[in-house]
C-alpha cells in the first residue's frame, strides 16, 4: 500500500524533492570523485577504468529519480554499479552512499523482505570477497565489517521506522476524516428529522384547523345561496362565524406552539398547553362543529402517557378526523381508544366512501405511520366496505429515546 509522503501535504512536491535529492547526492559523490582523481598521482588507472568509473556513478546516481516508483530495482541497480565500480576503480569516490539511500527507500516503501535480503548479499559478498583476499592485502578488515554491518541495519531499520510512522499518521488522517465524516452525516441526518417533525407539526396544525374552517364556511355559504329570510340567515351565517373563530384560535395557539421549536437560545418557551388525548372532547367538538357526528369511546382504564407519547396519539386521532372532513364524504365518524397494560389502540372509522378518495390520505398516512414507528408500533389503513378505517398500536414499553423525532 503506497503512504502519502510527508512532501505531499507541503509546497514540496514527491518529484521535485527526489530531484533535489537526487541533485544533492551526484553533487557529492561526483565532487569527492573529482577530488579523489585529482589528489591522485598522475596515470594512478587507465583512461577507460576512468570513463567506466564515471559512466558507474552516472548510473548510480541517476537511478536514484526512480527510487520511489522502482525502489528494488533502483537498489540492485545501484549496488550492482557499486559492485563493479570498487574493484575497478582506483579513487575509491562514494558511489556506495546511492546504494545505502536505496537501501532505505526499498524499506521505507514497505518492501522490508527486500531491503533485509539486499542488505545481507551486500554483507556477505563483502565479506567473502575479503575473505578470500592474500593475508595484507585485505581493503576493510573485521572492525570496519562490523561497522558496515551496522550501516545496513541501521538503514533497513530506519527505513522501517519511517514506514511504520507514516502507516500511523495514515491511519490517524483516516480516522479523523472518518470521524469528520460520521459527524457531518449526522449532522444532516439530525437537520432533515427536524425538518420533517416540524413539517409534520405543521401540517397536522394547520391541516386539520384549515379544513374545518373551509368546511364550515362552504356549510355556511351554501345555506346562504339557497337565499333564506334574515330570521334564518343571520343565526347560521353567526354560528358559522363562530366556529371557524374558535378553530382559528385553536389552529393559531398550536401553530404558536409548535413554531416554538424554532425559537433561538434565550427566547421564552411557548406557555400553551401541549395536546394530548386530554383535549380529544375538543377535537371531536371541531369535527362535530364542522358537520360531522363524531363519537369518542373509550375502553379499558386510561393511563397518564409521556407527552411525546400523548401528543403522537392526539396527532392520530386529529389526522384521521381531518382526512375524514376533507375526502371521505361520510356522515359519521367513531374514534376508540383502547387501553391495555402494554399498549394503547386507537380505531377511527368513517361510514364514507373511502376507496375513492383513500389516495389523497397518502401524505396523512405516512405522517401517522412515521409517528406509531417512532414508538416501536405500527399503523394500518384501508377500506372496509361501509367505510375507511385507520388503527394505530402504540406500546408504552418503548425507549423514550425514540420520541425525540415526534415531539
Amino acid at each position: 500500500m503506497a503512504l502519502p509522503s510527508p512532501v505531499r501535504r507541503g509546497r514540496v512536491s514527491v518529484r521535485t524533492a527526489d530531484l533535489a535529492v537526487t541533485a544533492v547526492v551526484t553533487a557529492f559523490v561526483a565532487g569527492w570523485t573529482v577530488l579523489s582523481i585529482v589528489s591522485a598521482p598522475a596515470g594512478s588507472e587507465p583512461l577507460s577504468r576512468t570513463v567506466l568509473g564515471w559512466f558507474l556513478v552516472a548510473v548510480g546516481c541517476g537511478a536514484l529519480l526512480l527510487r520511489r516508483s522502482r525502489p528494488v530495482a533502483v537498489a540492485v541497480v545501484t549496488l550492482l554499479a557499486s559492485v563493479v565500480y570498487y574493484p575497478t576503480s582506483s579513487y575509491d569516490g562514494p558511489l556506495m552512499v546511492t546504494f545505502a539511500l536505496a537501501l532505505y527507500t526499498t524499506a521505507a516503501e514497505g518492501r522490508f523482505v527486500a531491503a533485509v535480503a539486499l542488505a545481507s548479499v551486500t554483507l556477505l559478498a563483502v565479506g567473502l570477497g575479503e575473505i578470500r583476499q592474500d593475508p595484507g592485502r585485505r581493503q576493510i578488515d573485521d572492525t570496519s565489517l562490523v561497522m558496515l554491518a551496522g550501516w545496513l541495519i541501521s538503514l533497513v531499520a530506519v527505513g522501517r521506522a519511517q514506514r511504520t510512522r507514516l502507516a500511523y499518521l495514515h491511519e490517524v488522517e483516516q480516522r479523523a476524516l472518518a470521524a469528520e465524516r460520521e459527524q457531518e452525516a449526522r449532522a444532516r441526518q439530525s437537520a432533515t428529522e427536524e425538518r420533517l417533525r416540524i413539517a409534520r407539526e405543521v401540517h397536522d396544525v394547520l391541516g386539520h384547523s384549515l379544513s374545518l374552517i373551509n368546511v364550515q364556511s362552504s356549510a355556511a355559504l351554501h345555506r346562504l345561496a339557497k337565499k333564506p329570510g334574515p330570521a334564518e340567515a343571520l343565526p347560521a351565517a353567526t354560528e358559522a362565524l363562530e366556529a371557524v373563530k374558535a378553530t382559528s384560535k385553536d389552529a393559531l395557539r398550536e401553530l404558536r406552539g409548535t413554531l416554538g421549536a424554532l425559537r433561538q437560545s434565550g427566547e421564552a418557551a411557548p406557555t400553551a398547553p401541549v395536546s394530548g388525548l386530554d383535549r380529544l372532547d375538543e377535537l371531536v367538538g371541531r369535527a362535530r362543529a364542522a358537520g360531522l357526528d363524531v363519537t369518542a369511546r373509550t375502553e379499558g382504564t386510561p393511563r397518564p402517557l409521556p407527552p411525546a407519547l400523548d401528543l403522537a396519539a392526539y396527532r392520530i386521532v386529529q389526522e384521521s378526523l381531518t382526512n375524514v372532513t376533507r375526502h371521505a364524504r361520510a356522515r359519521a365518524a367513531l374514534v376508540t381508544l383502547s387501553w391495555t397494560d402494554d399498549e394503547l389502540r386507537l380505531r377511527i372509522e368513517d361510514d364514507g366512501e373511502g376507496s375513492p378518495d383513500a389516495e389523497a390520505r397518502g401524505s396523512g398516512l405516512r405522517g401517522m405511520a412515521e409517528r406509531a414507528r417512532a414508538f416501536g408500533g405500527e399503523l394500518t389503513a384501508g377500506n372496509t366496505g361501509h367505510g375507511f378505517e385507520v388503527s394505530a398500536r402504540l406500546p408504552f414499553t418503548s425507549s423514550l429515546t425514540t420520541t425525540r423525532g415526534t415531539e
